[in-house]
């Protein structure tokens, strides 16, 4: 059998994970890669803290990033850095050494994918990101070769753990999201600073890929229209209930009307809908062809051991073409389409739409909000309104109809113009149907 080396950049969680993998099933991989796995370098900046599992005196640990990049027998480069850089320039610096790499760096692919996608190709390497997306859950090859027959409808699920876990927790046990944030930082399931997480940002990496495969269109980040869970309150989740809802963080993309929809946000489902039952740090993502219909993908989205299968994932993959002289293909690298999907704005979207106005109790108030919305072309589906106070602002709680963003943008301005409106009014998007 070959050799296939391989260099390891980054010793943290997901790091080691890879290395127990390898040394608890080395036999296993070489099997079914048909070569043997020399792990030739170790890179991390940090070459004695005790990482858990292992034994750092068995690895061949270096803190010269540089001479591993530079290694000519090194064929498969590992980046496990995060962040963008330095983990951009060395992963330019491997493809340039006609080095294949594998990632799972979301937000790096999120902010330059298409330049390290060019490289990869003009320098006829793989460029592998299983593990980018989901965790475990093997989505990327799912998309870029189990639908390659199809063309893409919709992809839309819960990408996040951090945030699925805190709306589980805010649902199954009525607690308010500030508390149930440190009670997931205490556990581990968020960290110390959770912005990326909560505000939205690390689902939009994650769909940003997601869309690039699916859509064939390159979407700048900055044009994905992303919102966290910062402001979902008990109350709405329980209005949410007694509707027959469930809120989730969902990343959505959608084909329609000539372009594609992106888009990150808060959203009521109903709660007999699958996505419904997803709960702690699990993910979960549908995926509509054309051919084959609904597909739905469920697992661990995170963690050392299944990000770390993902990335052996890709890694034996390339280690078999290498073992057995099969060139890279360009082809197998994201790109635009021919037809590439323009993105549709966001004022254009069409939903449903949960609000709750705190208004005062007087009389002609919610004939008011009514006429405000038919107004905007938006028709009242339902309306809660519970209990009474003479000089406090009760909530009013109306789900409407499919409408356009757009219109209830400017319907929400306008309600919370009125005088007997005391707090701004809370807006939730509702996808998939009446519960």
């Amino acid at each position: 059998m070959k050799d296939v080396r391989l260099a390891l950049l980054g010793l943290g969680t997901v790091g080691g994970g890879v290395i127990k993998i390898l040394e608890s099933r080395r036999a296993m991989l070489e099997e079914r890669a048909g070569c043997r796995l020399v792990l030739a370098a170790v890179a991390d900046t940090d070459l004695t803290r005790p990482r858990e599992g292992l034994d750092l005196r068995k690895l061949p640990m270096t803190a010269d990033t540089a001479r591993v990049l530079a290694d000519p027998t090194v064929q498969i480069v590992i980046e496990l850095v995060g962040g963008l850089e330095p983990a951009r320039s060395l992963i330019l610096k491997a493809l340039a050494a006609g080095k294949h790499v594998v990632t799972a760096n979301k937000a790096l692919l999120a902010h330059h994918g298409a330049e390290l996608y060019d490289e990869a190709r003009r320098r006829g390497v793989t460029l592998a990101f299983e593990a980018a997306v989901a965790g475990g859950i093997p989505l990327i090859q799912a998309v870029k070769e189990g639908l390659v027959a199809n063309r893409i409808l919709s992809v839309f699920g819960i990408v996040n753990g951090t945030s699925n876990y805190i709306l589980s927790k805010m649902t199954d046990e009525g607690l308010d999201f500030s508390l149930v944030l440190n009670e997931a930082q205490a556990a581990g399931y968020a960290e110390a600073d959770p912005t990326l997480d909560i505000e939205g940002m690390d689902s939009a990496h994650k769909l940003q890929i997601l869309v690039t495969l699916a859509f064939r269109t390159f979407v700048d980040l900055k044009d994905i229209h992303t919102e966290g869970i910062t402001r979902v309150t008990s109350a709405d989740i329980a209005y949410a209930r007694e509707l027959g809802y469930r809120i989730k963080l969902l990343a959505i993309a959608k084909a329609a009307d000539g372009g594609v929809e992106v888009r990150v946000h808060p959203t009521m489902i109903p709660a007999a809908s699958p996505l419904a039952a997803v709960s702690g740090v699990f993910n979960a993502i549908f995926i509509t062809g054309d051919a084959v219909g609904d597909l739905m993908f469920y697992g661990r989205g995170a963690g050392q051991m299944p990000t770390a299968s993902a990335v052996w994932a890709d890694t034996l993959d390339i280690a078999r073409r290498i073992a057995h002289d099969i060139p890279a293909l360009a082809l197998e690298l994201p790109s635009a389409g021919p037809a590439a999907l323009p993105l549709r704005p966001m004022d254009a979207i069409r939903c449903c739409y949960y609000m709750r106005v705190m208004a005062q109790d007087r009389p002609g108030v919610l004939s008011k909000v009514a006429g405000i919305l038919g107004d905007n072309d938006i028709s009242i589906a339902n309306v809660i309104q519970k209990g009474r106070a003479v000089r406090e602002a009760v909530p009013v709680v109306m789900m409407t109809h499919e409408a356009r963003e757009r219109d209830m943008r400017r319907a929400l301005a306008a309600i919370d113009r009125l005088p007997a409106v005391a707090a701004a009014t809370t807006m939730i998007r509702v996808e998939g149907g009446p519960a």
